[in-house]
Order: structure tokens, then C-alpha cells, then sequence
């Protein structure tokens, strides 16, 4: 026997679902889900939970349980989605980005993006590119007949381009309930004008100040939920649906301002319904709907404002001809008149499920990860890490994937030995950023079928002197430092690291506000600390549902392990950089107090990018430690400056080492300290929230010291110094290293990066 068609109406506005419901049951279609939570935000002020329809599900009480328990509107659980994919044949969701986002992801059967216009010059075309992305457009075009762009009133295809017009099916709004204008009253000689949202939105606080101005001298109320309260005691705020209804039947006329062609609210319509005279302007929604020969019509708001007087002054003439007439404006909205449209739309959707059983080639996927800039030393040998990551998740979980590594093509930069431990599997392909001008980016988007919304007025695109990494299906960005916008040609994923520009300041304005704009233009963004995470929520203001906390991949030394214990020769070591945020001043201060006076006896070495010139440089914040050094004999004995190593000699230097040091100030946290604790080396760092982090996830037992005072560093020197054995004794055990391997770990990040694809 075959299962029901049942539906999962996965929105709460209590007028159309009363409608929409009606409508699917008298298309045979008896087995509805409605959710039952929503967001209690300014988007769903007419929200409320029916949880009479659960009776009419034929499904397991335990799985509509845990379809009840869930939240629709953002994330639902793996386990609700599977239990929605075996129950349900159609989801009908509405304009909410994170719903459309997760249902595109895993939702297998028909899906109805529910629509009811725009402000003019909007499109859903447009606002999809910018919620999610340009390429999301592809992910809906991927989806065959199982994507329907289901519009409320028909002519709102006409402003959209390509796949939604396509795609869109006619469902028209109806409006069900009594129709009883002899109940009118009108004794209230008030004007009612619905605005809501006045102090939460810029768009309603303008209507709400206009219409102010246009009836001043006249009296009204305003009706609408408010979020914040406003200080006007005319405005009524949320009232019970009784008060409502009391003042539909007794208030003398309403205003409807709205003069937008592609959308309409319900009110005018539930004052028509109630009787009440409704004076409109001219060239909205309504003019279409036959409105535009009736007495209620005015093309200025003086017209308006006069014939609300007149109505208010007990012009029975023009009250009774507005109310007569104006019943025209309900003919299209009656459940009767829309039945036909309606369910020969829904049929549509309906005949195109016996296409959708047929089981999908799984194509393999290509994904590159594209290092921006010319980052070295640990910066390069994380992205490393992360291409095979995504390679072993997608293998793990049983995926065909390609792994693409775009790096610059700069020979100054990059050696071939550079990427000597990339397995072969995971190709390397150079590039270089070429810059567009908006014209020729608008061009390229053409070419490649996305939008061409552009407000750049250049664009930069990596140029493999192929088809720029069109031939990928996504794009990791490992880090936000992009001169330009990013042309975006594919969904695109940011890694970034650390929002240092926070507590550094070394970034101008206008470049933080570069880097922070292409975050925010990304599908998604990858942190690996949760105080990278709080910055991004903060300082950058992404939203929390983009920002991606994973966990910090390590490489494994743990092969090394046994020999270096015997290698120790009497030194300690400090792997740093030239950036500010590194702390060479405290550092240099430190080291010359532990020397001179707490009688220290390991030199230092100072290995890393460009450390061979640290006291040459003239960077402002290294200035300072050339005096230092020259006026201490013990510091120049013992401060052995190496500058970058290849990989191997770096990794003998770690583990023939007491311990490693790291002081610098803050930072998204150094896996330095985790190479070490493979290596058998102990790690004395400074003690800063990412630090605490990693200590956590891999169980190293770091020792601590306060990276603002050169003292306590130097304290923390000499016990390091002394209690270097004991520190090794409280290391991770192979085990616990293991727990938190690439191996490991490479599921999460192929699951971060699928839901992207």
C-alpha cells in the first residue's frame, strides 16, 4: 500500500495556515505537520502553534515527538531530518534564509519556497544572493523539479530572474473566516491605521511619521504589535484578538498608506471583511485586486485626508458607497475564488513526486582551499592540515571528494619543498588574484549563470590560468585578508584564525572593515577557539548561525616521540614571528632578568618567519630590543637567533629542547605547543583565553605565566628551568594525543564543509 502524501508546513502565520490547510485537505492531503516553536522576533508578529493537527498524523509517536521538539526555523537535528525524509513527501517553508539553507541541505523530497512580494526594486533572486550567497542559486537549480518557487499573488515572477521564475507556481493567497460588514458600527469616530514595529524598524518608523504628519489635526489610533513600546499613547501596541475585533466593528474608517505594486498586508482586508470603510491610495496591490475605479481610491494624500474627513463628519453617502463597493476587493481572496488556482498549482507539485524517487548519481566532489597571501611557517602548515582533513572527513563518511590547494604562484615565496608533506592525492594549484572592475565582474557572473548584483566597484577573483577555480564546487578561504571583495563565483567558506585587530590595533579602519566584509559575505566561518567565536559574534557582528567553531588540528609527531627524550642539550626554545602581537619587548626584558638576575643558565634559541633579523628590523614595536641586547653581554651570549628552519631541522631543534616557551600576548593560540607535546617537550606559555583552549582539548598540562610582566616571565623561566623534568613527567599520554589526531578530527570538518555544499 502506498504511504500518504503528508506535508511538513513548516511556518506559523495563523491566517494562511488556516487557509492553506483547508485547501490541502480538499486536495485528499489529510496529514499535516505544523511546527511548534517559532522565533518570537518582528518576523512572525502573526505566529501562533496548532497542535490539533498532530492527531492527523499517521506517524510513530516517538519521531513526531522529536519533530516537536525542534527548531524549524533554524538547525533541526540529523535524527528530525531523517525521520522528516521517511515521512514526509513536501516541505513548504517561507522567506526565512537559515529554514531555506537547512531544508536545501537535507530535506529530499519537494520543497515550496512560500512567497508574498517585496518592496519595489527587491527580488527573492537578490535577497537569496545576499543572505546566502550569489551561488546558493545553483544549490536550488541542483534541486530539478523538486524546487518550487510557490508565489502567493502571480504577477510576482515578473521581477525575478532566471531559476525562480522558472520555477515558480502559482498558490494564491485566500483569506477564510466571515465576511460580516453588517456588524459595523462605527461609532468610534476614529481614524485606525496599522503600523507595527515603529521603533524596531526604520521602514515602519517613516510610515508611522508620515502618516503623523499627512492626518494631523484629525484623530486616530494605530494599531500593530510593537516590539519596544512607543512613547505616543495612540498607539495601541498588541491587543487580544477580541479588542481587535471590537475595534474593527466600532472605529469609523481606516487608512491603508501602502502603495507598493508586489505586496500587501491582510488588515485592509480584515476591515473590509468587518465593514469598515477603507480609504487607500492609489498604485499598491489593491489597484490590481479591481480596485482601482472605487470611491475608497485617492491619488494624494490630500484626497485622502478629505475624504477621511468627510467620513468622520458623518457623510453617509460616501461611507455607504465605500462600503458597498469596496466588497469588490474580497472576490479574489474567497477560499471559493482561490480553490481552482490553488490546487491546480498544488497539483503540479503533487505530479512531479513520481520524478523525484529516482535515486541520484553521487557525483564526486571538488573543493579548493586557497591561501590568500603568502603565509609560511605555521599559518601555511595549518591550511595544509585542513586540506587533509577535508580530504580524510569526506573519505571517512564515505564521500567522493577532490581536495584542490591554491597557493600563490610566487617562486620567492613558495619552494616545491614547501609542500613536500601534502599528500599527492590533494593537487597543488598556483594562481594570482586578478582584480576586476564591476562592469567585467558583472560580465563574469553572467557567464556563469549567478546573479549579477554587484556594489563594489571592484572585485578580485583567483586566476588559476584555468577557469578560476570554477571547476570547484566551494571555496575555503583560509583566513579574511583580501584586498577586494571576493568575486563570488562559488559558495565560499573563511577559516579565520584570530580577530588580533581587536586588541592590537595595527589595522586601519577602512582595512578591518575589508576583512570583516568579506566574513560576512561567506556561506560560512570557520573558528577553531571559542574566543575566536565570541570575537566574531562581537567585533565583526556575524550572526552566530554562520560563525562554525571547530576543533584546532594538530600535525602527529607522536613517531618521533621515544628518541627525543635522550636528545636533550641544554637549551630552551622561543619559535616566534616578527608580528606585534608576538611580545618581543616583554620577552627580550624577561630573558635578560632571568639571566642577569636569577642566574639562568639556558641559552635561548629563537627560531621562526624572518627571526633571523629580529634585531635588525625597523618595525617600531622591535626597535626596542636592540638597546636591550647591546647593553647585555649574557643576553648576546645567550639569545641565539636561527631565523626559519626547514621542517625536519625544526622538529630536531623541538625535540632535543628543556621546553618550549611562547610569550606571546594574544593570539587564536599556537599549535607549537602541541608539536612539543608530541615531541616528548614540555610548553611554558603566556596565559591568554585561546591558550587555555588548546590546553583543554589536548590535555598538554601547559605551565603559565603573566605575558604583561617581564618578571613573572622570568620567574616562570627559572622554575621551568628546574622543573622541566617534572613537566615532561605530566605530558599527554600517546592516547590522549591520538583522541584529538588529524584522523580524528577530519569527520567534523567534513561536516562543517558539507552542509555547505
Amino acid at each position: 500500500m502506498n504511504s500518504p502524501v503528508r506535508i511538513l508546513w513548516l511556518l506559523n502565520h495563523t491566517t494562511l495556515r488556516r487557509f492553506e490547510v483547508a485547501q490541502l485537505r480538499a486536495l485528499g492531503i489529510t496529514e499535516v505537520y505544523c511546527p511548534k516553536r517559532f522565533p518570537y522576533d518582528e518576523g512572525n508578529l502573526s505566529a501562533s502553534v496548532d497542535e490539533s493537527l498532530d492527531a492527523t498524523l499517521s506517524i510513530p509517536a516517538l519521531d513526531l515527538q522529536v519533530l516537536n521538539e525542534q527548531n524549524w526555523y533554524e538547525s533541526p537535528s540529523t535524527e528530525a531530518w531523517a525521520i522528516a525524509n521517511l515521512h514526509f513527501s513536501i516541505a513548504v517553508i517561507g522567506f526565512f534564509p537559515r529554514q531555506i539553507e537547512a531544508c536545501v541541505q537535507h530535506f529530499k523530497g519537494s520543497l515550496v519556497l512560500r512567497v508574498f512580494g517585496l518592496a519595489k526594486g527587491y527580488s527573492y533572486t537578490r535577497l537569496l544572493g545576499e543572505e546566502l550567497g550569489p551561488p546558493f542559486i545553483d544549490k536550488l537549480r541542483a534541486m530539478g523539479n523538486r524546487f518550487w518557487f510557490g508565489t502567493g499573488y502571480e504577477h510576482l515572477e515578473e521581477v525575478e530572474e532566471g531559476l525562480l521564475r522558472n520555477r515558480a507556481c502559482f498558490l494564491p493567497v485566500g483569506l477564510d473566516g466571515e465576511v460580516a460588514p453588517d456588524n459595523w458600527r462605527g461609532t468610534d469616530k476614529r481614524i485606525f491605521f496599522v503600523c507595527p514595529r515603529i521603533e524596531t524598524s526604520p521602514y515602519f518608523k517613516a510610515i508611522y511619521q508620515a502618516f503623523k504628519k499627512d492626518f494631523s489635526g484629525l484623530d486616530y489610533v494605530i494599531g500593530g504589535a510593537q516590539p519596544v513600546k512607543v512613547a505616543d499613547s495612540k498607539v495601541l501596541g498588541f491587543v487580544p484578538r477580541e479588542v481587535h475585533e471590537r475595534n474593527m466593528r466600532e472605529l469609523r474608517v481606516m487608512f491603508y498608506h501602502s502603495t507598493e505594486p508586489n505586496h500587501i498586508h491582510y488588515h485592509p482586508f480584515e476591515a473590509i471583511r468587518a465593514g469598515m470603510p477603507l480609504v487607500y491610495m492609489a498604485g499598491g496591490m489593491l489597484d490590481r485586486m479591481g480596485g482601482e475605479q472605487l470611491p475608497g481610491r485617492c491619488t494624494s494624500i490630500a484626497q485622502a485626508r478629505e475624504k477621511i474627513r468627510r467620513i468622520l463628519d458623518d457623510d453617509r453617502n460616501l461611507i455607504d458607497a465605500i462600503r458597498r463597493s469596496q466588497l469588490k476587493l474580497l472576490e479574489p481572496m474567497k477560499p471559493e475564488n482561490c480553490i481552482a488556482a490553488w490546487q491546480a498549482g498544488f497539483r503540479r507539485i503533487l505530479n512531479s513526486l513520481s520524478t523525484n524517487n529516482v535515486v541520484p548519481l553521487v557525483r564526486k566532489h571538488r573543493i579548493a582551499l586557497i591561501v590568500p597571501t603568502g603565509y609560511r611557517g605555521g599559518s601555511l602548515r595549518g591550511a595544509k592540515l585542513l586540506a587533509q582533513a577535508i580530504e580524510a572527513g569526506g573519505l571517512q563518511a564515505g564521500r567522493k571528494v577532490d581536495v584542490v590547494f591554491g597557493h600563490l604562484d610566487d617562486e620567492d615565496i613558495y619552494t616545491e619543498e614547501e609542500f613536500a608533506d601534502l599528500p599527492p592525492s590533494v593537487r597543488r594549484r598556483p594562481f594570482k588574484w586578478q582584480v576586476l572592475p564591476a562592469d567585467e565582474a558583472r560580465r563574469a557572473l553572467a557567464y556563469a549563470g549567478l546573479p549579477q548584483e554587484t556594489e563594489a566597484p571592484c572585485y578580485q577573483v583567483p586566476d588559476d590560468g584555468i577557469r578560476h577555480f570554477s571547476d570547484c564546487d566551494l571555496w575555503i578561504i583560509v583566513s579574511d585578508r583580501l584586498d577586494h571583495p571576493l568575486l563570488p563565483l562559488r559558495p565560499y567558506i573563511v577559516m579565520v584564525y584570530d580577530y588580533l585587530q581587536r586588541y592590537e590595533g595595527f589595522l586601519p579602519q577602512t582595512v578591518n572593515r575589508r576583512f570583516i566584509h568579506v566574513a560576512h559575505r561567506a556561506s560560512r566561518v570557520f573558528v577553531t577557539t571559542e574566543f575566536t567565536r565570541q570575537d566574531a559574534l562581537q567585533f565583526a557582528g556575524l550572526p552566530s548561525r554562520k560563525v562554525k567553531k571547530l576543533p584546532m588540528l594538530a600535525p602527529d609527531f607522536s613517531a618521533r616521540r621515544s628518541a627525543a627524550a635522550d636528545r636533550r642539550q641544554g637549551y630552551f626554545l622561543w619559535t616566534t614571528n616578527l608580528s606585534q602581537h608576538k611580545n618581543h619587548e616583554n620577552a627580550v626584558k624577561a630573558l635578560q632578568l632571568y639571566y642577569e638576575e636569577l642566574g639562568g643558565v639556558l641559552p635561548c634559541r629563537v627560531t621562526g618567519v624572518e627571526t633571523d633579523a629580529l634585531l635588525k628590523s625597523n618595525l617600531p614595536h622591535l626597535k626596542p630590543l636592540r638597546a636591550l641586547v647591546s647593553h647585555s653581554p649574557v643576553l648576546r651570549k645567550n639569545l641565539q637567533l636561527l631565523g626559519e628552519l626547514p621542517e625536519r631541522a625544526y622538529q630536531s631543534l623541538l625535540a632535543g629542547s628543556e621546553f618550549l616557551w611562547h610569550p606571546a600576548r594574544i593570539d587564536n593560540g599556537t599549535f607549537s605547543v602541541i608539536e612539543a607535546a608530541h615531541l616528548g617537550v614540555p610548553s611554558l606559555s603566556s596565559d591568554y583565553p585561546a591558550m587555555r583552549e588548546i590546553d583543554a582539548q589536548f590535555g598538554l598540562q601547559l605551565a603559565w605565566m603573566d605575558p604583561r610582566d617581564p618578571q613573572d616571565m622570568a620567574r616562570k623561566l627559572k622554575a621551568m628551568e628546574r622543573l622541566a623534568e617534572e613537566r615532561r613527567a605530566v605530558l599527554p599520554s600517546q592516547q590522549r594525543l591520538a583522541s584529538q589526531s588529524l584522523a580524528a578530527l577530519a569527520g567534523a570538518y567534513w561536516q562543517a564543509v558539507e552542509e555547505c555544499l
